[in-house]
């Protein structure tokens, strides 16, 4: 077993799959070089940012019927998103599921290609821990993003991890994270927070607080939307998102699915050889000690759940 985690959901074959399609369509034009051969339009992923008085939002678009695939990677040691976009050989990155900085092990579920390749059953800290013995069963159950093959169609879908694969439907990938943010923002069904007698007695990502955050969602039409909020160079440790107003600003850009990914230190996004880092210092840049911040000041990333 793999003693470190970290999680990233990523484009793939995105030159592969051009070239191959391409190249297809050559030898079509060889075989019948006086009829004319049609190249089906295909959507383009889109890119965006927008500057809010609080923070910075990057944010990528997968189109349902685009020729890009997304699945998740897992790497065997703490790296940046930007070393793993680049071994995996793809241009779009975001981190994903959470892991317990103390010892390194996944906190969330992640299934590639029908295997099981991280499951936080397996981490002692984690099901052992008595503060998360209350929690435990809803800590199980958490939101995952799932991508399903139904009938020969790529489908992505979110889902708490015991709702059942739909009927002519084949579980493919499957990434953990959590709480849902949309349709409803579910924190406390999914055990990251807790109130008794009108007094909140458990919130661990701070969810009513600003930070950095990520997140994915999946529009009316079904196609996927990374976010990933950055926190204000000239405000560093004061700015960000909270969690209602990230389901709120990801409502507003036509998601009607959302699921809340690890955030703070954790944030990063990569697209095209650039980094965006969700925790900046004064200068707009990622702290040189984050990996450092990860491994031994877990409380600097509150979305790390123990």
């Amino acid at each position: 077993m793999k003693k470190v985690w970290l999680l990233f959901w990523i484009i793939v074959s995105s030159i592969t799959v051009a070239v191959v399609l391409f190249s297809n369509v050559q030898n079509q034009a060889t075989k019948a070089s006086y009829q004319a051969v049609e190249v089906p339009l295909q959507p383009e992923i889109e890119y965006k940012f927008y500057t809010l008085p609080q923070s910075v939002v990057h944010t990528l678009l997968i189109p349902k019927n685009s020729l890009f695939s997304v699945k998740p990677a897992v790497s065997s040691t703490l790296e940046l998103v930007e070393n793993i976009a680049i071994k995996h050989q793809t241009f779009a990155a975001i981190n994903g599921g959470f892991f317990d900085p103390m010892n390194q092990k996944t906190t969330s579920v992640v299934i590639r290609e029908g295997a099981l390749i991280a499951d936080p059953k397996l981490n002692e800290r984690f099901i052992n821990n008595l503060k998360n013995a209350p929690y435990l069963e809803k800590m199980l159950n958490r939101s995952e993003l799932r991508r399903y093959i139904c009938g020969g169609t790529i489908r992505y879908d979110i889902n708490l991890r015991n709702e059942p694969i739909p009927d002519s439907c084949r579980l493919v990938d499957a990434l953990g994270g959590g709480p849902s943010l949309l349709p409803e923002l579910n924190l406390v069904p999914e055990g990251f927070a807790d109130v008794a007698n009108g007094r909140v007695i458990r919130d661990v990502l701070l969810s009513n607080q600003l930070n950095a955050r990520t997140a994915v969602g999946i529009t009316v039409d079904g196609s996927l939307l990374w976010v990933m909020v950055a926190q204000k160079p000239e405000n560093p440790t004061t700015s960000g998102m909270s969690l209602p107003e990230l389901a709120k600003f990801m409502k507003s850009l036509g998601v009607e699915k959302a699921m809340n990914l690890d955030g703070g230190s954790s944030s990063s996004f990569y697209y095209k050889g650039k980094t965006f880092y969700g925790k900046v210092d004064s200068k707009g840049k990622c702290d040189s000690l984050l990996l450092n911040r990860w491994t031994k000041n877990p409380l600097n990333n509150v979305a790390h759940d123990h």
